[in-house]
């Protein structure tokens, strides 16, 4: 199986443009796969079309069918029906009731820059709005355009920096070396742009850049005059934008962070903000400005190289007090993102990032996040404030957006933010508040002093939370007695908070597994490790093979918080991976074993009525080989005065601690007794995997239908639009003011019903083809219905319990 996460970075992989996600898609084709993302649409309806294809070609038709059906005709109740066979989709709002969540206060707050930054804005609008400039190669005017506008919104440091390369770049026309025209993607390269977030622009641009690169001609004389001309405008800019010095919206970051702090430690929450910005260079200006306004040595940066003096200083020290544990990976990328993680949690009040920080880290003590820049997907929105507003926050998390009210290209963003969250809402149901209304800007220090009194001090939040469970009383307890036997099922933490099922005499909690994995590693390792329960940790005393190091090692587990010196403990480690082949390879000869339910930490209603009572039971395993591989260890048992013992009653008897009295031969008539019922249970297994994957046969049967459908409907919308262009021609020839008008519109006429016919020949052939290719696949899931099976008994005991 393959997991993939922050899987919405493959949106995009049914292009062949899209080289990672093509090449991921053909490296897990023949694999399962389990994609994971908290934002799986962010632009536009084909990125969920996108996602499909990693996980299977065929869960719809084509892109022309899927563009037809669901963006063209928004049939989102037919999508959702679609999505519901291998999409799981959960809001906090569903789990509310269960999970300790801290909530959100949005603000966007418009700003008005100075008179100053507003003339450079104009300056620089007029002269991206003139179309034979040599600074902006027509082929990418529109994208470079964006790109520009986007910066004005940043700062006027970034929109210095890109005026600086756009001149260097005429500079180098004039002596007539050769110049890359993709000045686009150089900016974003050197801002830390990302690409994907452009994806959406692009797609819309490509046609109008192609029919611009296709007017222009390389054999076009360079006006040498006009070109001088121009890069000197460029140098006036250049001095505009560096004579502005402090940005109006930075003095509003200011007085944002100022009034947050006070607040902050009023509520006794960590005194620490996160600030998002898109552009590198000012991510830098910020550091400066805000390490001469009093908080040097209390910044940290992070951005996609993280190769800055102070980045690379905080690194050193890392890997100095590291240097003998076993956190350091050896992948400099991933360790030095937690170095900087680790400098923010300890010692900085500030981190100053861009898009890199917006995914895959984990800052539950910041509860203060500030939008510097707005970017452009609405779901970066979501996963930047998500950084910070995830499952362990003790605080309200306040976020702030600032808004330019002079910039309409920042105004539309906020417009087009609007839209596309209409758009996520409508599939998968409304996120979170992440905008906010926009305020009047009258008095932002005391609108942001409101927003903060109406935050809550972590008593006040675990009060709201008492409160909201008991007027949702009645909810919670149907619900809790729908998901009881899952939770029989299921020892995960955070399942047992959820469902407010508390042990109160352990410290620490372990999912089943984690139970198991311990208690063999106990075994396994016995006389080679001094173990230590309340920690979940042992001392290897003795290596059990070469490339397994002695010392302390502690399991990972929630609720357990290693020291760096110690080795971090899981099933993947060799030694890990040592244990559980030695498990596997145990001899299991016939034994007498006790188990004491008794002494057992929590209560288990159903094994109660077996204390003092003994009695026979086999562990077999079946092996089953069809359309999934399944493996089944199968329980059965019977007391002395013949009550027989189900499934769950033997596995919940194997949760408790037992040991082996003495060795001993199991009686021929009792043997044969639990022989003869595994058999039977076995059968009864394999029948109900039958049915299982008749079910998922038929499952399967219909969405590869659906697809033929999706093909078929592809095929016919071409034949839909040839029509559509000979109503449009015919209108054309009625409204024609003269006869060579009228000619030229028959002679149209005439090719487009010649095609019409073509085309319904066509159709045809198509249909044939799609349904033979359906049947080819039906045929190939029948033939893995074929099932291969393989039973053998593990062990046979005889039990004791007390």
């Amino acid at each position: 199986m393959v997991v993939i996460d922050e899987a919405h970075k493959l949106r995009n992989a049914y292009r062949p443009s899209n080289r990672m996600g093509q090449a991921i898609k053909w490296a897990v084709e023949d694999c399962k796969k389990v994609l994971v993302t908290a934002t799986p649409l962010q632009n536009s309806l084909l990125e969920l079309y996108g996602l499909s294809t990693i996980i299977d070609e065929r869960l719809f038709g084509d892109i022309k069918a899927f563009r037809s059906q669901f963006i063209n005709d928004s049939d989102f109740d037919e999508l959702r029906e679609r999505l519901k066979y291998f999409c799981q989709r959960t809001l906090r709002s569903q789990v509310i009731e269960y999970i300790r969540y801290t909530e959100r206060k949005a603000i966007t707050r418009p700003f008005s820059p100075s008179d100053d930054e507003q003339k450079l804005y104009e300056a620089i609008t007029k002269f991206l709005q003139r179309e034979d400039n040599y600074a902006i190669p027509r082929r990418q005017r529109t994208l470079t355009t964006l790109v520009l506008w986007k910066l004005l919104a940043s700062s006027s440091t970034a929109v210095a920096g890109t005026l600086i390369t756009m001149k260097d770049r005429l500079e180098k026309m004039i002596d007539d070396l050769n110049v890359d025209d993709d000045i686009a993607l150089d900016i974003i390269e050197q801002e830390e742009l990302e690409e994907d977030l452009l994806d959406e622009e692009l797609d819309e641009l490509e046609d109008m850049d192609a029919e611009n690169s296709a007017d222009t001609t390389t054999t076009n004389a360079l006006d040498k005059r006009k070109l001088e001309a121009e890069i000197a405008e460029l140098e006036g800019y250049i001095k505009q934008a560096q004579n502005i010095g402090t940005d109006s919206k930075t003095e509003s970051l200011l007085t944002a962070l100022e009034v947050g702090f006070q607040e902050l430690e009023k509520m006794g929450a960590n005194r620490k903000a996160l600030i998002f910005t898109e552009s590198r260079r000012t991510q830098d200006y910020l550091f400066n400005f805000l390490e001469a306004r009093g908080y040097k040595g209390r910044l940290v940066l992070f951005n996609g190289s993280n190769t800055d003096p102070l980045s690379r200083d905080i690194y050193k020290q890392w890997l100095e007090e590291n240097k003998e544990s076993d956190r350091i990976s050896g992948s400099i990328t991933a360790d030095k993102r937690v170095a900087l993680i680790e400098h923010f949690r300890d010692h900085a009040d500030i981190m100053i990032a861009t898009e890199s920080a917006a995914e895959g880290i984990n800052l539950q003590f910041c509860s203060l996040v500030i939008n510097y820049d707005l970017p452009w997907n609405p779901q970066r929105i979501e996963q930047r404030i998500g950084r910070c507003h995830r499952y362990g926050q003790e605080h309200d998390v306040v976020v702030i957006n600032f808004l330019n009210n002079r910039n309409q290209a920042d105004m539309r963003v906020y417009q087009l933010l609007q839209e596309k969250f209409n758009l996520f809402s409508g599939v998968f149901g409304a996120s979170d508040e992440v905008l906010g209304t926009i305020e009047s800007g009258i008095d932002f220090e005391r609108k942001i002093l409101q927003i903060y009194q109406q935050c809550r001090t972590p008593e006040e939040i675990d009060m709201a939370f008492v409160t909201l469970q008991s007027e949702m009383e009645a909810i919670i307890n149907s619900r809790m007695e729908d998901t009881r036997k899952t939770l029989l099922e299921n020892f995960d933490e955070d399942v047992h908070q959820r469902l407010r099922v508390q042990l109160d005499k352990t410290h620490y909690y372990l999912d089943r597994l984690g139970k198991q994995f311990w208690g063999l590693t106990r075994f396994i390792l016995e006389g080679k490790a001094e173990f230590y329960d309340e920690e979940l940790s042992f001392n290897l005393l003795e290596a059990p093979e070469k490339d397994i190091k002695t010392g302390k090692y502690v399991m990972i587990s929630k609720g357990t918080k290693p020291d760096n010196n110690c080795h971090l403990y899981r099933l993947s480690h060799p030694l890990g991976e040592y244990v559980i082949d030695q498990g596997l390879n145990q001899n299991t000869p016939p034994a007498e074993i006790v188990f004491a339910i008794s002494s057992h930490t929590a209560r288990i209603s159903a094994i109660e009525d077996l204390k003092g009572r003994s009695g026979y039971l086999v562990l077999s395993k079946l092996s089953i080989e069809s359309l999934e591989n399944e493996d089944h260890l199968l329980f059965n048992a019977y007391t002395d005065d013949g009550q027989v013992l189900d499934q769950e009653r033997c596995e919940k008897l194997f949760q408790c601690r037992g040991r082996v009295k003495y060795l001993l031969d199991i009686d021929k008539e009792h043997r044969q007794r639990l022989q003869n019922e595994a058999q039977i249970h076995a059968q009864g297994s394999l029948n109900c995997s039958v049915e299982k994957s008749n079910c998922y046969f038929q499952q399967e049967r219909n969405r590869l239908d659906k697809w033929a459908d999706d093909m078929v409907l592809s095929a016919e919308q071409e034949l839909k639009d040839t029509r559509a262009r000979i109503k449009i021609v015919k209108r054309e020839a009625r409204n024609a003011v003269s006869l060579e008008e009228q000619l030229v519109c028959e002679k149209k006429l005439q090719e487009l019903n010649r095609a019409l016919r073509k085309q319904r020949q066509q159709i045809f052939d198509v249909e044939d083809e799609i349904m033979e290719k359906r049947d080819q696949l039906i045929a190939e899931l029948e033939a893995k219905m074929v099932k291969r099976t393989t039973h053998e008994i593990l062990f046979t005991i005889r039990f004791h319990v007390v």
